[in-house]
């Protein structure tokens, strides 16, 4: 069975079709791709490779089309799709196969794939970020004004306006902005370690080797490679939870405010019964509020991931690829339905 966000129906509720794009399996390979070209490139600017040779092979490199059959059964055996990769691509480059991939380990492949996949992702969501602040704003300027019910603890309390509900679902959002901002040089970030991660096979031009390649690839680099350390990446999954919860808090109000008997807000478009005509069911707010769980639920698994042994782990770095991506596209579907719902208000309070 697909995953929800790529399922041939389910992907209708739960897709947000520019993020499945970011976290597609092509462009993850073109990443890789990328990843390797740049290196080679860099053997060729601090002159362990000939120009010449390391400008035809990272050009050979960056056209590549792997065969993805190839790379799913090289995935079984190694348990890492780049020996398959790096394999098709030696095969392609012919004479000059070792200026392919050399000093490189796989992880440093994968790593820095993800690294501009959090790139992507990042511009993304700040976009959606922005998009859903200003559709709330807007809500806030049209209906800021009007009175409801105030409730605590689930009763009736005094009235408020409803930009006082307004802003307990905006006010977060710029937080997140902020926050995401703050966290984006941590994680767009190389990684070039080699096998142990201390950049032993480039010798004396590993400083050199890694801010061609940084430079390249428009990420930062650090002085160590990050292979296992993970609270970087383990922080951004904690802010993804964040933000989904912060959206399904808004999702969680919507859905009491539309209930029969309170009827603080009105929704055009909203989803229709199988069984009962007359209702009109508050799908996508229903939708933050899973999406806020389902994240709730996978920070813990980003928190096990951090447990790498000694200088690399395969078990441990294997789990951030069953949970990140998943965690990345259920943000931003969220934030996207959020804003879809805005759009749709027709009434908020009288």
């Amino acid at each position: 069975m697909n995953d929800v966000f790529s399922h041939p129906w389910l992907g209708g509720l739960f897709q947000d079709a520019k993020a499945a794009a970011i976290w597609s399996p092509d462009r993850q390979v073109a990443h890789m791709l990328a990843f390797e070209a740049a290196l080679t490139r860099a053997f060729g600017d601090v002159g362990t490779l000939p120009a010449d040779v390391a400008k035809d092979v990272a050009e050979t490199i960056a056209d590549f089309s792997p065969n993805f059959a190839a790379l799913r059964s090289g995935t079984a055996r190694d348990g890492v799709v780049v020996p398959a990769l790096v394999q098709q691509l030696r095969s392609a480059v012919g004479p000059h196969a070792k200026a392919v991939h050399t000093g490189a380990t796989s992880q440093d492949v994968i790593d820095t794939a993800l690294a501009l996949t959090l790139r992507e992702t990042n511009d993304h969501l700040k976009n959606s970020l922005e998009t859903t602040l200003a559709a709330l704003n807007d809500l806030t300027a049209t209906f800021g004004a009007n009175q409801m019910k105030g409730r605590t603890r689930m009763q009736v309390a005094i009235p408020i306006d409803v930009a006082d509900r307004i802003v307990t679902w905006s006010a977060p959002l710029q937080r997140h902005i902020e926050r995401l901002e703050a966290i984006r040089p941590r994680v767009e970030v190389l990684q070039l370690g080699g096998a142990v991660g201390n950049r032993a096979a480039f010798a004396d031009n590993a400083d050199a080797i890694v801010e061609n390649v940084a430079n390249r690839l428009n990420l930062l680099s650090t002085k160590s490679a990050w292979h296992s350390t993970r609270d970087a990446v383990a922080d951004y999954a904690n802010l993804l939870a964040l933000i989904t919860g912060s959206i399904g808090k808004m999702g969680q109000d919507i859905c009491l405010m539309t209930q029969q008997g309170i009827d603080e807000i009105v929704i055009s478009g909203g989803g229709g019964s199988s069984a009962m005509p007359h209702k009109q069911n508050p799908v996508l707010p229903e939708l933050l509020a899973t999406l806020a769980r389902f994240n709730a639920t996978q920070v813990a698994g980003m928190h096990h991931a951090m447990l790498h042994e000694q200088e690399r782990s395969g078990a441990a770095w294997s789990l951030e690829w069953m949970i990140l991506p998943q965690m990345a596209q259920a943000t931003a579907r969220s934030l996207s339905a959020a804003t879809e719902i805005c759009s749709r208000i027709t009434r908020m309070g009288s």
